[in-house]
């Protein structure tokens, strides 16, 4: 896979990624956002909420490179911000099930 080369027309500027997931697919959208934009404003920036208007950031969990933040975290030159929607079942508890069932789970399930 080859990296896509980004030129940033402002040196007060970066360039970061925003990525959410449906069931169906996954998208990123790219927003060039100051040098000192929080997660929200590059959130706003890249149109991701006109979209997907599901998304409501005082509900859905953010995070940067899977790992979780807060909305008014500072971002870094290509970052990807990731948004995540809710789980409809808790892992642990489907987990669970299944050993009770007597089912082998498989590797990557």
């Amino acid at each position: 896979m080859e990296s896509e080369m980004v030129v940033v027309k402002n040196p007060r500027q970066i360039i970061v990624e925003v990525a959410y997931a449906t069931p169906a697919s996954q998208v990123i959208f790219i927003a060039e956002v100051d040098d000192n934009a929080t997660v929200e404003e590059a959130i706003s920036a890249s149109g991701i909420l006109e979209e997907y208007p599901e998304i409501d950031l005082s509900v859905n969990k953010v995070g940067i490179f899977s790992k979780l933040t807060k909305l008014d975290k500072p971002l870094a030159h290509k970052d990807r911000v990731e948004i995540y929607r809710k789980l409809i079942a808790d892992p642990k508890a489907v987990r669970k099930k299944r050993a009770a069932e007597g089912k082998k789970m498989k590797k990557g399930e």
